[in-house]
């Protein structure tokens, strides 16, 4: 979920929209446009249906980043940084570049977000109901025509309300990664003083919680009528997708969790290459290929000019320029400069190295020292590493 389009930032954090959140967004404003809103109002015009849907779903999608906020919010109160939020198809992720430091910012920060959905959701099945009106006593004996007497707004009210509590309720599931799993690792951790025991029994609860789901979406698909999803072949596929998608994140919870604590504390000046081969920035790309790349099978090469680094130049910045011109460009003409470059301090710990290559794209990193270069760290070698110490 790292790549999206910023549309925003809010209280100093970047929101970013997934191309994903299309797929949720139309599949909400098709099945109020055409099934709810037309069954609860059936003197509705299409068009009413259709914008009201369309209407509810951006709303939808509105109290989901509310619901973000609110864990990123608590979260900066703790101390953790929270960079960027990002929204999805399978509602919203706050992006934490560091582990909550202590149970109770767990504890706070995973139930920040479903809390600020019951308040909301609350809030706007109130709104709803002022905007209703009165209700008429035979209205109270007949819900379809308590529905059809609705307004769009009181409409779009009531039911985001509705669903923004269904949401709550249903991410207070004690399995990770939803945040009720996280607030039972956040007890689990404040009782035995262990994360890694509370993150394993809140991964197993998540794995339990997925296939779960996917068993109810195979009966559904079958034809069997399952308390509380019914039944259906759509909405038996929908519910397989979502378990699997619960089922994968809380095995990569936990496995996260091994990789950081095998790689914090072990410093970036333990695994990095010392000998690397660089050049000086007038180095043609001919020879740069021919005299360092090929023969000592480098991805990269770093670019010094009196014993201090002034660039990098990568496979891929030279691919960008035509063969024809390697002879007459020089090094520097393509090289990502000093100021645009992710490196690491010899003393950071794997672990930092491991999260800033990941956001960031690159497969390696220079070290550096007061801008001279001691190594590079490849992401071959962090994956070697954990290959050779992974004992869980």
């Amino acid at each position: 979920m790292d790549s999206g389009i910023k549309i925003g930032r809010i209280f100093g954090i970047d929101i970013f929209l997934h191309w994903s959140l299309l797929i949720i967004v139309a599949l909400i404003t098709a099945s109020l446009g055409m099934i709810a809103f037309p069954n609860w109002h059936p003197d509705w015009p299409a068009w009413l249906a259709w914008s009201t849907g369309a209407i509810a779903a951006v709303l939808l999608v509105a109290s989901i980043l509310f619901h973000e906020m609110s864990h990123a919010l608590v979260g900066r109160r703790w101390g953790m940084h929270v960079p960027r939020i990002t929204l999805f198809l399978f509602g919203g992720m706050a992006h934490l570049e560091s582990d909550a430091p202590e149970w109770r910012a767990e504890f706070w920060m995973a139930i920040a977000g479903p809390l600020a959905s019951l308040v909301l959701g609350f809030a706007l099945l109130t709104a709803g109901n002022i905007a209703a009106g009165p209700v008429e006593a035979q209205a109270l004996d007949d819900p379809q025509a308590y529905l059809a007497s609705l307004s769009p707004l009181a409409t779009v009210l009531l039911w985001l309300g509705t669903i923004n509590i269904i949401l709550a309720l249903f991410n207070m599931v004690p399995g990770f990664p939803l945040d009720g799993g996280r607030v039972l690792r956040a007890i689990v951790w404040g009782v035995t003083g262990d994360i890694r025991k509370a993150t394993h029994a809140a991964s197993m609860l998540g794995q339990l919680f997925g296939w779960y789901l996917i068993a109810n979406g195979v009966l559904m698909v079958l034809g069997v009528s399952v308390p509380l999803f019914g039944t259906g072949l759509v909405g038996g596929l929908w519910l397989i997708f979502i378990g699997w998608f619960i089922n994968r994140l809380a095995v990569t919870g936990y496995q996260q969790l091994l990789t950081q604590r095998a790689l914090t504390g072990i410093p970036v000046s333990r695994l990095m290459q010392t000998g690397t081969q660089s050049a000086g920035p007038t180095l043609t790309l001919d020879r740069l290929v021919d005299e360092i790349l090929l023969p000592r099978g480098q991805r990269a090469v770093p670019i010094e000019e009196d014993n201090r680094l002034r660039g990098l130049v990568s496979l891929e910045d030279i691919r960008r320029i035509d063969r024809n011109e390697w002879a007459n460009t020089p090094a520097s003409t393509v090289m990502t400069p000093r100021d645009q470059l992710r490196t690491l301090a010899p003393e950071a710990d794997l672990e930092e190295a491991l999260r800033l290559l990941g956001s960031s794209g690159f497969n390696q990193a220079p070290v550096v020292y007061q801008d001279q270069l001691l190594g590079m760290l490849r992401r071959e070698d962090l994956l070697h590493w954990l290959a050779l110490h992974d004992k869980d």
